[in-house]
């Protein structure tokens, strides 16, 4: 199948109609119009995982077109290829090398991913969608690549933050303490080729969305203000060593992982050195990662839901407002763009 691909045109023809059909929906979901909102926000629309389809440029997609694409990228130096399981190591190498015998290769370096060229603006953003009885939100800014060394540093404070579940801050503070939503996390995600970037998600209800936006920016401005607890630095350092057995657990794990190992150029040594390097990381290291590279005054902070309610927010809650968070850059609206031609209609600030 990777090899000699049919690319028959019945099939083609199948899956560009399911395609456009879910073009058309594309603006029903407010998990999917967040989800695409807030990467033009922080990548633009020009950058390969922003860039829409449209139903013209779908229905260029020509059969030649996969072929030549096929042609292109598909062959066996180009593949990371992983085996995990019980079998003979010979055995296997043998078995794959006639599998790809007499699949001819190609001496062209395919290029890396382009970077993004973008720089993003800070401010509040918002899509209105009447009928949703919830704001979702989405808010962040770019982040650090694998090869960045603080990299640990920040996974374990991110862990504090809000990626460890019920043991991070910001969901005892917006779950547990407020009960404004039912799942508050972030992430702080390493890049590959490029940086990455820092996220907070969470869902409230639409006249408490801006006290928990509100209540996650004051969490993130702790983190970089005071220096963490022996006890919490403990319990995410403990987390995180306790957690990486699960990303051998299973056959198709351990071949998933080390594929991506190679793929992102680990250090082959990075696994048997990651307990020792985590467990040595400091309070004030998390302090020190924190001032770096959490920036609230870079903030992209997107509401996807009923606008109207959310800037209204909860009258017996007055000193929280989305306009305060705004301050003087003001409430920026983006309207939503015709689903097939992905066509906004009026130019976004």
């Amino acid at each position: 199948m990777l090899r000699n691909p049919g690319f028959a045109e019945d099939r083609l023809k199948l899956a560009k109609s399911q395609t456009l059909q879910s073009m058309e929906r594309r603006n029903d979901s407010t998990t999917s119009i967040e989800r695409r909102e807030f990467q033009r926000l922080l990548r633009g629309d020009r950058h390969f995982t922003t860039a829409a389809t449209t139903k013209a440029s779908l229905e260029a997609i020509s059969r030649q077109d996969l072929i030549d694409f096929h042609d292109r990228y598909y062959y066996p130096s180009n593949f990371v290829l992983t085996v995990s399981g019980d079998f003979d190591t010979k055995q296997m190498l043998a078995k794959l090398e006639k599998a790809l015998d007499g699949w001819p290769n190609r001496n062209t370096a395919i290029p890396d991913p382009p970077k993004p060229d973008f720089t993003p603006k800070p401010g509040v953003y918002v899509v209105n969608k009447k009928d949703a009885n919830q704001g979702r939100v989405q808010m962040g800014h770019l982040g650090v690549a694998i090869s960045n060394p603080d990299h640990l540093a920040l996974e374990v404070m991110n862990g504090i933050l809000g990626g460890n579940g019920f043991t991070s801050r910001i969901m005892e503070r917006v779950r547990s303490d407020e009960g404004l939503a039912y799942s508050a996390a972030s992430a702080f995600h390493a890049g590959t080729y490029y940086e990455g970037v820092f996220t907070v998600g969470f869902q409230s209800k639409s006249p408490s969305v801006a006290q928990a936006i509100t209540l996650v920016t004051e969490e993130i401005e702790r983190l970089r203000s005071t220096k963490v607890s022996a006890e919490e630095l403990s319990t995410a350092i403990g987390h995180a060593v306790e957690a990486l057995p699960t990303r051998f657990g299973t056959p198709g794990l351990k071949a998933a992982q080390f594929a991506n190992d190679y793929f992102t150029k680990l250090p082959e040594d990075y696994w048997q050195k990651y307990s020792q390097r985590v467990t040595a990381i400091t309070a004030d290291e998390i302090q020190r990662v924190a001032r770096k590279y959490l920036q609230p005054d870079k903030l992209a902070i997107l509401a996807v839901g009923d606008v109207d309610t959310m800037l209204r927010g909860n009258p017996d809650r007055p000193q929280y407002s989305i306009a305060k968070l705004a301050r003087d850059r003001g409430v920026v609206p983006i309207p939503l763009p015709d689903p097939l031609t992905m066509v906004y209609p009026a130019a976004r600030p």
